[in-house]
């Protein structure tokens, strides 16, 4: 009931997110929150923009003050459009001068932590039930490593596990990012799907890699962990690690329904060197409990012979057995730790991989972070130098296997890596460099 010139001076005095945000009431409010006078006064104040005015004047011209040009030649929302488009456009050039450097360890941004502060970037999970309800969690406890961020969710009041039918992980941006204060939890935002998981029959589809007194935990592949009371058969918590590389476009570029499609690498063909592809290979491995790191180094020069392609992989030696030079010691008990508002646990023999593979050029070919675990192996150590326990830890997606081996050490209480081969598909090689293995 509000006269629409009262409503206009108050709308005057809002800044642009709470604009944006007023004008979602109604269609009334959307349309006065769309007025070019306001709009133009916020552009003004943040772009200061002038324009040259050409006149049939003594054939000079005359520079005017954007302000002093006429509301009436433009269309409503026409300045809250413009302004949108520049605040968007300063964004990704100040992202995009933060990504640029890269770290020659890893081939990946510096500063991804800085980048993502300034898209205002976070991440939020939707569980959907049976009945097409949604349960929106957003605060999640951050842990950032050198080539990941792993994201925990928890909470009291987690729907019954047996009603819930899927989970979807999204990233959320605010449509105007403000450096100076945290996003605005009801202001205008987008999202972008990551991905989606199913939630039905989890204890049977998912992957059981541990349990502690509390907890059971269970992998959907590739990225999430989700953690179940063993006594209620109810949800704890909800860990996602999510790897670098392709983090920003998979969390920035995607829709509210449909994830980001990447581009497909354009491959430098090599007529000159017979055994393109198959060499100068480097790997950064990063093994973490969430909290603590037990591993973080870099493997180089590495190569695949042409004899040794078998079975659909090429297979790229890392650290073998009869180099004990090149065995690589633990620090501390691997183990993957957790927490809720009222419990905390760590769930031994389980941790984080994060795993970074560059071709020749120091590119990023093969990426990903995911949770693995341990076994005790059958198999005896047949090494002089460690004997104790072997345990293997294996991971497999669509374009490679990884395969490890441990020692443990009673003496020293330490775990030795003694053996690490990756097994890369020939169809991603022969994608990514146009060659026929």
């Amino acid at each position: 009931s509000m006269p629409s010139e009262m409503l206009m001076k108050i709308f005057s005095y809002l800044d642009a997110v709470s604009l944006l945000s007023v004008g979602c009431v109604n269609k009334h409010f959307y349309h006065l929150a769309n007025d070019n006078g306001i709009w133009l006064k916020i552009y003004s104040s943040c772009f200061q923009p002038k324009r040259t005015m050409w006149k049939m004047k003594s054939d000079q011209t005359e520079t005017v003050s954007l302000g002093c040009v006429p509301l009436c030649d433009r269309k409503p929302g026409y300045w809250k459009k413009e302004y949108i488009l520049k605040q968007i456009a300063a964004v990704k050039t100040r992202v995009m001068r933060l990504v640029k450097p890269v770290d020659p360890y890893t081939g990946l941004p510096c500063k991804n932590k800085e980048a993502m502060k300034a898209l205002g970037l976070s991440w939020i999970i939707v569980l959907k039930d049976k009945n097409g309800k949604e349960y929106v969690m957003e605060k999640a406890n951050l842990s950032f490593k050198d080539t990941s961020v792993t994201m925990l969710w928890y909470s009291t009041s987690w729907p019954c596990l047996d009603v819930l039918s899927t989970l979807k992980l999204f990233g959320v941006t605010p449509l105007l990012p403000d450096q100076s204060r945290a996003p605005s939890k009801n202001g205008p935002c987008q999202r972008s799907l990551i991905a989606e998981y199913h939630l039905a029959n989890l204890t049977e589809s998912g992957v059981a890699i541990g349990a502690d007194k509390l907890v059971q935990l269970f992998s959907l592949n590739p990225e999430l962990l989700v953690g179940l009371w063993k006594e209620k058969n109810e949800i704890a918590f909800v860990m996602v690690s999510l790897h670098y590389h392709q983090l920003l476009e998979r969390s920035t570029l995607g829709s509210a329904t449909v994830q980001y499609a990447f581009p497909p690498n354009k491959p430098v063909l090599d007529d000159i060197d017979p055994e393109y592809g198959l060499h100068d290979y480097s790997l950064h491995l990063d093994m973490h409990g969430r909290s603590c790191t037990y591993l973080c180094g870099t493997f180089r020069s590495l190569f695949c012979r042409k004899g040794d392609i078998a079975n659909g992989y090429l297979r790229l030696p890392v650290v073998t057995l009869k180099d004990n030079t090149k065995h690589v010691p633990l620090i501390g008990t691997l183990g993957l730790s957790w927490e809720t508002d009222a419990f905390k646990g760590d769930v031994k023999d389980c941790y984080m991989m994060d795993f970074t593979l560059l071709d020749e050029t120091g590119k990023p070919f093969w990426c990903f972070s995911a949770p693995v675990y341990m076994e005790l192996s059958s198999k005896a150590s047949s090494l002089y130098d460690y004997m104790g326990h072997i345990y293997t830890t294996d991971y497999a997606d669509s374009e490679g296997k990884v395969c490890v081996e441990f020692v443990w050490l009673e003496e020293t209480k330490e775990y030795f890596i003694v053996n690490l081969v990756l097994y890369i598909s020939t169809k991603k090689v022969n994608n990514w460099y146009g060659t026929n293995y």
